[in-house]
């Protein structure tokens, strides 16, 4: 059977307008957790537009301009002369001055969320492919961020196609094209970017039999139309929540309608598919080979319409009420959105639960 995943980098202009909006909603918790955020980022040339919403307290104020100014320099956005770009912000967030938790504490709309969970702990519970391009995708940040790829990014993609038969797993081809600076001849940039793209797979593969390929068997395609320089939101346009596939389980897995990054996190959306990822992986720990879990929500019921349970093996399951909304917002209460839900994706960077049942939060990094 054929596999496919892709990721995207911090640059990447729709991974840029997700972490805007998580930093507004990074914000507004900190000043307030309780607080009700909503909010929309779009992005291109130098240009970014902020809609929705957020309560704010009186005299308080959230610095939009600001936190979009300070995501684009930590991603590392430059100009084509090594200056770090700005962006002129088109703020119009509405600022609320009502009590959040009529939005805050309640289902406020419907939603279907999804978990799923599968496979074992050196696969993260991801399908092999979303795994693997996890990992190549973290590979090629840490070389750009202090490795052999320094200078080059930000903006980035990547695509895996992978064969899996029972347990064993062939990579067959690997696909990136990556944004480089002007200063570094073409063949230099690529022998390095291979040369990471090499070892992280090797790091995988050395510990886990069922990659069965040798890199040297492995097609390797990097940057098919030549240099990209001018990338980012100077070559492409930017919307928040465009990456499901990504921030979910990859392409073979099916979502649920709403994105995450954006919403404070009692959004039905957002805290819902969270409960429903740790159930799952809690089902997978516990024998099931594979765990997909469908949610329901209607809006101002804090039940859930429908729960949705379908597993391979006998994992045990999680009861009905742990899907309360209420039961959710005191699980997760004293969570608040971390740097790696803001920089990454939301099911990744995370310790879930431990082989003896007990269990850290999905939003905690992972040591």
């Amino acid at each position: 059977m054929k596999r496919f995943s892709e990721m995207v980098l911090p640059g990447h202009p729709d991974k840029f307008c997700d972490q805007v909006a998580d930093a507004i909603v990074a914000r507004c918790q900190a000043a307030d957790p309780e607080a009700y955020c909503q909010v929309e980022v779009g992005a291109w040339c130098d240009q970014v537009w902020v809609s929705g919403g957020f309560t704010v307290r009186p005299g308080e104020d959230i610095p939009v301009a600001s936190l979009v100014q300070e995501v684009a320099a930590r991603i590392g956005y430059r100009t084509l002369t090594g200056e770090l770009r700005t962006f002129h912000v088109l703020d119009h967030a509405c600022r609320y001055s009502e009590d959040p938790l009529q939005w805050s504490r309640k289902v406020n709309d419907q939603s279907i969320c999804v978990g799923w969970a599968g496979y074992d702990r050196l696969t993260r519970y991801h399908t092999p492919e979303h795994f693997l391009a996890h990992t190549l995708r973290e590979a090629l940040w840490a070389a750009i961020q202090g490795g052999d790829l320094v200078g080059q990014g930000p903006d980035g993609k990547l695509l895996v196609l992978m064969a899996e038969e029972g347990s064993s797993w062939r990579l067959e081809q690997v696909l990136v094209t990556l944004q480089q600076s002007p200063e570094i001849d073409f063949v230099v940039f690529t022998s390095r970017l291979e040369a990471v793209l090499r070892r992280a797979y090797e790091s995988v593969r050395l510990p886990d039999p069922r990659w069965t390929a040798p890199w040297e068997d492995v097609s390797v395609t990097l940057n098919p139309n030549g240099p990209l320089l001018d990338a980012g939101t100077e070559g492409d346009n930017g919307q928040t929540g465009r990456k499901l596939a990504m921030d979910f389980y990859g392409p073979r897995i099916g979502q649920g309608g709403g994105a995450l990054s954006g919403k404070h996190l009692t959004h039905i959306d957002r805290i819902g598919s969270y409960a429903a990822r740790e159930a799952a992986v809690r089902a997978v720990q516990s024998g099931a080979r594979t765990c997909h879990i469908l949610l329901a929500y209607a809006p101002n019921c804090p039940e859930p319409l429908e729960v949705s349970y379908e597993m391979e093996g006998p994992g045990r399951p999680m009861p009905r009420g742990f899907f309360n909304h209420d039961s959710m917002r005191e699980y997760y209460h004293a969570v608040r959105v971390n740097p790696a839900c803001n920089l990454w994706i939301h099911f990744w960077e995370t310790v879930i639960a431990s082989d003896n049942n007990t269990s850290q939060s999905l939003l905690i990094p992972s040591a």
